[in-house]
């Protein structure tokens, strides 16, 4: 995705923080303040239109988390003998705050950057929906401490005791966030690493986690954590082949037993070259899918010849999406099969290559017509526009996912 044109400084999550605050003065004052310090009270070095934009958006948003507040106390709201009008209250003004921020973002990303209004909602604003929620009770807090001053008559020195494990929570989230650039970081280093002895990887790399980042996301009901790590793994599935000579992983012709077995040692060589950071910045999720993602449901895969279950669900997952990149994508010793071809033959393997449920539910997915179904969409939306001669070269080899005898190539590779 392209960076937006319009963001809040310091991302979504910095928002929900600022949102306490914000939601502080809605309890405090006069509902034409919040607004009007939201819009006024901003620290960040953009250009003049983002600056307008990103203000008026947290004045707005306020102005409705400070009607939503107002509405609750000029309408008592009870439950017996208890008046629920305050949490009510601040948790509608915590959503209205919420709906009004993100949707207004969502929507300036939409149009700026062409992309499904939907998936921008779901990448950058949907996982932060329960920080407003369960953040919302801090901002009732924060001021009802600074109607009773604990020190001094003011209330300030109270709110300031609070503040103390807010600034924590926030210092440590800052420090996820730079983990997780730096992970990130790392994988564009390892894929470059790889692009460079293999120009046609990096793309196939790619698509591969596009793909087993959807059909990891359906499989486990919209898990959108659990996607994304399958998705940075399924980055580095081949990352082994780093260690493979340049003669043999792109011999346009047949392979002798030596070269297809060096061939097969991508998947351990892959493993043993990320050894190093185990526990650190790769998890055994990651390894899994490096190690297994050519074994085989029927158990006639390497390296382990692991069957049915045995199989890592991970791996199952990046190599079905492997599978079908590799038979769509031409290569200089086969030609490319069309996505419906490639389908059909997904369908047929299934039970043998593939579990049969992540088959079922790969069908459904590309019955949809995502942007990787067709290869040469993806690569357009990906690069600008592809040279359809650069990855469908003619030959007269089988693309077949079924396992590679010595000589042959296929997406077994």
């Amino acid at each position: 995705m392209a960076p937006p044109l319009f963001s809040h400084p310091g991302g979504p999550d910095q928002v929900a923080h600022e949102g306490i605050f914000a939601l502080a003065l809605v309890v405090l004052t006069p509902p034409w303040i919040p607004p009007l310090f939201s819009f006024l009270f901003q620290w960040s070095r953009k250009v003049w239109y983002k600056e307008l934009f990103n203000r008026s958006q947290d004045g707005l948003a306020t102005a409705l988390a400070a009607l939503a507040w107002q509405f609750f106390q000029q309408n008592p709201l009870y439950l017996g003998s208890w008046n629920l009008s305050a949490g009510v209250g601040i948790a509608a003004a915590s959503l209205a705050f919420f709906l009004a921020n993100t949707t207004l973002v969502t929507t300036a990303i939409h149009l700026a950057n062409n992309v499904p209004w939907r998936e921008v909602w779901r990448k950058n604003s949907a996982w932060i929906a329960a920080s407003y929620l369960l953040l919302s009770p801090i901002a009732l807090l924060l001021a009802r401490a600074y109607e009773t001053p604990l020190l001094a008559g003011w209330g300030g020195w109270t709110v300031l005791f609070f503040l103390i494990p807010l600034y924590y929570s926030r210092f440590y989230w800052d420090e996820k966030v730079r983990l997780e650039q730096a992970f990130d970081t790392t994988l564009e280093l390892l894929m470059n690493a790889l692009e460079a002895k293999d120009p046609m990887t990096r793309l196939h790399s790619e698509r591969v986690a596009d793909i087993s980042r959807d059909l990891a996301r359906k499989i486990k009901n919209g898990d959108e954590a659990y996607a994304q790590a399958i998705y940075r793994a399924a980055r580095l599935h081949d990352i082994g082949k780093i260690a493979i000579p340049e003669a043999v992983l792109l011999k346009p012709g047949t392979l002798t037993p030596q070269e297809f077995a060096l061939i097969q040692s991508h998947t351990t060589k892959g493993a043993e070259l990320l050894s190093p950071a185990r526990k650190v910045a790769f998890d055994q999720l990651v390894y899994n899918v490096i190690l297994y993602h050519h074994e085989r449901w029927d158990g006639r895969g390497y390296p382990k010849r692991l069957a049915g279950h045995e199989i890592p669900e991970e791996a199952r997952i990046v190599g079905l999406a492997d599978a079908y990149e590799a038979m769509t994508a031409g290569r200089p010793y086969r030609e490319a099969k069309t996505p419906e071809e490639a389908l059909r033959e997904v369908q047929e393997f299934s039970g043998h290559q593939f579990d049969p449920r992540l088959v079922e539910a790969f069908t459904e997915l590309w019955a949809q017509n995502p942007i990787w179904r067709d290869r040469h969409a993806y690569l357009a939306a990906k690069e600008g526009s592809v040279s359809r001669s650069t990855f469908s070269q003619p030959s007269s080899a089988s693309a077949s996912p079924l396992p590679s005898e010595p000589g042959s190539r296929t997406s077994e590779e």
